[in-house]
């Protein structure tokens, strides 16, 4: 296997990982070159240690616009300087199991919360007043004003407010983690646009410096060419 000299560390690394100073964004660069000053535009690096000061200078840039940093900002900050994605890593918070009582409350709530339920409850309490008012006329086991059924409502509503509550506060933790991941998400593609930015950045000031290098040669070969002439035309004479 291939390998070169890192000249950041004189140590030896595969020829696959080795980047060239000149790809490195300015930012990274001055971070690099404030810990090695040897460290030049001809030098040259392994992904490795790239990495690293990549992850540094997110760092910084993070904590100037924010204070210190929070565990979702540093996965965040991983995944960008590692180039790895980021869903794969959220979609895997999702796989929990719940228990029979986190079961129950969301089934109650599904069902609480229908028509079915309406519709059902409502039939339900039409038979009993029916029942007790006209078939037994009023002298049945729960007569006027339904004493009997009032005591059920209540312990209905009694076991069925708190088990509602336990649903609805499971839900507020789903949003809270989906806020979460939002929030990473949205910092990561913050982060890659700046990144993206600094790359065009870099990359337009590499090119114009191509292209003086190219017309300084250029010039030079004109400059040639018309002492050639010169020349030729002061032997003709």
């Amino acid at each position: 296997m291939k390998t070169f000299t890192s000249d950041l560390s004189k140590q030896d690394f595969p020829l696959s990982e080795r980047v060239s100073a000149q790809t490195i964004r300015h930012s990274v660069l001055e971070l690099i070159q404030k810990d090695h000053p040897q460290f030049t535009h001809e030098s040259c690096l392994a992904l490795s240690e790239l990495n690293q000061y990549r992850e540094r200078a997110l760092t910084d840039y993070l904590s100037r616009e924010m204070g210190e940093l929070t565990d979702l900002e540093k996965m965040v900050m991983r995944s960008v300087t590692k180039n790895s994605t980021l869903t794969d890593k959220l979609d895997g918070t999702d796989d929990q199991t719940f228990t029979f009582g986190q079961r129950v409350a969301d089934k109650v709530a599904a069902f609480g919360g229908s028509w079915t339920f309406i519709i059902s409850f409502g039939v339900f309490l039409f038979i009993w007043i029916t029942l007790n008012v006209y078939w037994l006329a009023n002298k049945g086991f729960d007569p006027y004003p339904f004493i009997l059924l009032n005591l059920i409502l209540s312990c209905i509503a009694a076991m069925q407010a708190p088990v509602i509550m336990m649903s609805q506060n499971r839900q507020e933790e789903k949003d809270r983690d989906r806020a979460r991941k939002d929030y990473m998400i949205n910092l990561k593609s913050e982060l890659e646009i700046r990144t993206l930015h600094e790359k065009i950045d870099h990359f337009i000031m590499h090119q114009q410096q191509e292209l003086l290098e190219i017309q300084k040669v250029q010039i030079e070969m004109m400059n040639e060419i018309l002492q050639q002439i010169g020349q030729q035309g002061a032997k003709d004479l």
